[in-house]
This record gives C-alpha cells, structure tokens and sequence, in this order.
C-alpha cells in the first residue's frame, strides 16, 4: 500500500466523521477541494468538482446549516440524516480512495466511512434530543452551531491534513464512547 493510498484513506476517514455532524457541509469541502484540484477523486467521482455539483452541495450545505437552527425540526432532520450519513460516510470513502481493489475500497468504505458517520451522527442525535426534552429546544441551536464548526474544522483538516484528521477522528470516538458509557448506568435505571 503507497502512502498516497494511506493518505487517502485518512482523507475518507476525515470526511466521513465530517459527515457524521452535517451530511453536507463535507461534500461541499470534497467538492471544492476537486474543483480547485487540492485533491484527485476517483474517476467515477470525479463530477463532484464540477460546477453543478458545487453549486448543488453548496445550496444543500446553506439549507441543511440553516434548518440545524430550528427546534424541532432539527430533531426531525436528525432522524433522516442518519441513514443518510452513514450513506455520505460510505461515499466521501469510496470517492477519495485510491489505488485499491475494489472489494476493499467497498468494504473500508462501509465499515470505516459509513460506520464513523452513522456513530457520530447517532451521538450527536441522542445529544439533541436531550437538549430537546431538557431545555425544550432553547438549547439546541448551540449544539447545531458546534457540530457545524466542528463539521467544517473536520472538513478542511481533512483536507489539508488527512493524518491529523484521522487522530481527531480517533479522539472523537474515544469521547463519544467515553461519554456513552458514563451515561449508560443512567439510561438504564
């Protein structure tokens, strides 16, 4: 396996707990990154830098940011981005990885890409929808305006840094899991 390969991989990886926060907003970055050729995608996924789809991911990334803001129906947004992300996670992993069989590419892409977002993305719902029944909502717009600072910081690490972003990653689970597991006494009883 070439380091571009690993560099690749750690790009996906980057991405696709991006994804986790906003489905969007990381498809944008993928987008642009391939438009201004900061990156080579695939080259089945090479469309994402084209001009259509920038603008399409851009619109999507404003509308999706936006709706994040709105009580309840972030709530409602959530229950449909989390197939949805584990969907991107799968996407963002099998556009950026290069130079592998691919069987292999489709199985990091599910497991790695798909899972990492559909785990951050069912942590930060379940963190929404206590905020939700806690403060009736008046809280949420604080959580969507961290998850989407740390979707975009997510995003352009990613980028710029795929390494740095793959042990954010690594942080980031070990926080979430960390959290589960202190709450998780709690939601039993």
């Amino acid at each position: 396996m070439t380091a571009e390969t690993m560099i690749s991989i750690f790009l996906g990886i980057g991405l696709a707990a991006s994804v986790g926060f906003r489905v969007f907003l990381p498809l944008f970055v993928l987008s642009l990154a391939a438009y201004f050729e900061v990156w080579d995608l695939n080259d089945q996924w090479d469309w994402i830098g084209s001009i259509p789809a920038l603008i399409t991911l851009g619109v999507a990334t404003v509308v999706e940011i936006f709706a994040y803001f709105i009580p309840y129906v972030d709530n409602l947004l959530d229950s449909i981005a989390l197939p949805l992300a584990a969907l991107a996670g799968t996407a963002v992993m099998v556009a950026t990885v290069s130079e592998l069989d691919p069987v292999i590419t489709w199985s990091l892409a599910i497991i790695a890409g798909g899972g990492t977002a559909a785990a951050i993305k069912g942590a930060s719902a379940t963190g929404r929808l206590t905020s939700t029944a806690t403060t009736a909502g008046v809280g949420n717009p604080v959580i969507s305006l961290i998850e989407t600072t740390t979707a975009l910081v997510m995003s352009i690490v990613s980028v710029l840094a795929p390494v740095i972003a793959s042990i954010l990653v690594i942080l980031l689970l070990i926080f979430i899991f960390t959290i589960y597991r202190k709450l998780r006494p709690r939601l039993r009883k």
